[in-house]
């Protein structure tokens, strides 16, 4: 390792004409152990790698690469504040639905038995038909 810093590594990852000097943050977890995060500064983005496939191509940094290291520093700290872990990054909840409200309570209605004044329905009314007269 080039320069260790907290958690910070300072390399290369050797990638034929997309090789470029990387930083690795081991406190930025990806939530899967198979992949890693690596500020490729030629990108100049976080990106995740699969650890199998990149990490046979990182290497130290050479002693003409160190002076980078402030470079590469620097344009690192401006892409990690804005940058969350996926394994830190919480799933939007479903949105809650809105409790119905209850039903409000209907104040109770006394009839008096007396009252004549609301009609009522009479089987035995003369203008109603009878069975025998719908034949």
């Amino acid at each position: 390792m080039a320069a260790k810093r907290n958690s910070l590594w300072f390399g290369y990852l050797e990638a034929n004409a997309k090789g470029s000097p990387v930083v690795r943050d081991t406190s930025m977890d990806t939530g899967s152990p198979a992949t890693i995060y690596l500020f490729n500064l030629k990108k100049g983005q976080i990106l995740e790698y699969r650890r199998d496939i990149v990490e046979p191509k990182l290497r130290e940094l050479t002693e003409e690469e160190t002076e980078t290291v402030k470079e590469l520093k620097r344009a690192f700290e401006k892409v990690r504040n804005g940058f969350t872990p996926r394994a830190m990054r919480r799933m939007p909840s479903a949105p809650r639905k809105p409790r119905p409200e209850p039903e409000p309570e209907l104040p109770e209605v006394e009839f008096d038995s007396d009252d004549d004044s609301l009609p009522l329905l009479d089987d035995d009314r003369d203008d109603a038909m009878s069975a025998d007269q719908m034949d």
